[in-house]
């Protein structure tokens, strides 16, 4: 196995580890979990949950996957200050996350190690000519490291 092949299938093996811990956390809490906040004055279990969702959303365009799935949430989790917005209900974000996500895997499992490698969609092709690291693997990895994150939050939170 090529050494890109070997990265690429670990990079996906973390990502899919990390999906897995989260979705059996977030399936896990019961609605007046999700309502608990993160630390005194901070942001909710549901509120981390949809903006996690909103992110992998916007993963879909810049992997060149698909369009949005939920634009929406950009307005109540990505775009205004926190707390600024009510969030939606609960019951809006299980199915969500699961089409998201889902749509998301069955893209990137198609992608070989060369594509993998490609500019992202926010990368310009003059910028990716001189500096080839806006790429797909590094969104993967970056939104990995970013899922992580906030599930390390959770799980505290949940204590």
């Amino acid at each position: 196995m090529p050494n890109e092949n070997l990265f690429v299938e670990n990079a996906l093996a973390v990502w899919k580890s990390a999906l897995e811990r989260a979705d059996k956390l977030f399936a896990s809490l019961e609605e007046e979990e999700l309502l608990k906040e993160i630390a005194p004055c901070s942001n909710y279990l549901v509120y981390l949950w949809e903006r996690l969702t909103a992110m992998h959303d916007r993963m879909l365009v810049l992997l060149g996957i698909s369009d949005r799935i939920h634009s929406d949430f950009d307005s109540v989790f990505l775009t205004s200050a926190d707390k600024a917005n009510a969030v939606p209900p609960v019951e809006n974000i299980r199915p969500a996350w699961k089409q998201v996500n889902d749509r998301l895997n069955e893209g990137i499992s198609k992608f070989s190690a060369a594509q993998w490698l490609e500019k992202h969609a926010a990368a310009s092709e003059d910028n990716f000519s001189k500096e080839p690291l806006p790429n797909r693997l590094s969104i993967l990895l970056t939104r990995t490291n970013h899922l992580s994150y906030h599930l390390g939050q959770a799980v505290l939170a949940r204590r």
